[in-house]
């Protein structure tokens, strides 16, 4: 019997190798309820996050945001004001169209769920009954004008242009983001470890394209598309 591939694994969670650990996580990172101004008291590394995340504080409370590209300490951020500034939060509906935002609200009130890793950002596309944005991957989104976002661009655009020196900074980085910082090709395996594996030398050895109803051990490769429901 074969063993479980990788997926499989990481999707079980009881694995050490892919549990993220919360204790190095410095905190939810969400968007405030309360409106008013807050000034930035620190900015600071978030071990799991690719952004580095600033700790505000408005009216004796503390909260973490994603840190815009620019912001620096002592610097004042705004929360449901009239103030169309880095770091504002705002309803999709008060901002003109062409504004840069991330951190974005798929229900109002929900804390932001779209764009959040470090430097990507949205750019609001039109306003009427919905407000339609445009994801980094390019794709159109309609949300509520309520939702909100923060404006500006996430920091820390360039975190891939520096390579990593050697592996054991490679596998610590990734242990945070819960994943593996190894992968090997399922060819490269043995028919034990993967469906791909095993050979005279390094082939897939069947149709690579598995159906949608394939178990979970033989799901590997080119998945099916979805099929396209023809319009009447």
């Amino acid at each position: 019997m074969g063993k479980n591939l990788p997926t499989q694994r990481r999707g079980r969670g009881t694995s050490p190798t892919y549990r993220s650990p919360s204790h190095r996580h410095i905190g939810t990172v969400n968007l405030p309820r309360t409106k008013g101004e807050g000034t930035v008291v620190e900015i600071r590394h978030a071990p799991g996050r690719s952004a580095p995340v600033a700790r505000v504080e408005m009216g004796g409370v503390e909260y973490l945001m994603i840190a815009p590209d620019g912001l620096a300490e002592g610097q004042t951020v705004s929360v449901g004001l009239p103030r169309i500034d880095r770091g504002s939060v705002l309803p999709l509906g008060h901002l003109p169209e062409g504004t840069l935002v991330y951190n974005v609200e798929v229900v109002p009130g929900d804390g932001g769920r779209f764009v959040r890793a470090a430097g990507t950002s949205a750019v609001v596309v039109s306003q009427g009954a919905k407000t339609a944005i445009r994801l980094p991957s390019g794709q159109f989104k309609e949300l509520d004008p309520r939702c909100r976002a923060t404006v500006g661009v996430i920091a820390g655009a360039g975190r891939k242009d520096k390579p990593f020196y050697k592996a054991g900074k490679h596998v610590n980085a990734y242990r945070s983001l819960a994943k593996s910082a190894i992968v090997v090709r399922g060819v490269a395996k043995n028919p034990v470890d993967h469906p791909h594996g095993g050979g005279s030398h390094q082939h897939v050895g069947r149709p690579s394209t598995v159906s949608a109803g394939a178990p979970p051990g033989r799901k590997v490769g080119r998945l099916s598309p979805k099929r396209k429901r023809r319009k009447k």
